[in-house]
């Protein structure tokens, strides 16, 4: 579910990977992972995005 709602929330403001790797203060190639489920993400990071997307760090694993 990360991944999908990454990407969606991502596309829905237009952004890149690496828009929102600078909104979240996060490398591009790390972002990409996390897309891909190629790599795990810490509570940290899963807030960093959230909060770059404007949404509760939750939502990002809500189906």
């Amino acid at each position: 579910m990360l991944a999908a709602n990454l990407i969606r929330l991502r596309a829905e403001k237009g952004w890149s990977q690496e828009t929102l790797a600078l909104e979240a203060g996060l490398h591009r190639t790390f972002v990409a992972h996390v897309e891909r489920q190629a790599r795990n993400i810490s509570l940290d990071n899963l807030e960093r995005l959230a909060v770059a997307l404007d949404v509760v760090p939750y939502k990002l694993l809500k189906p």
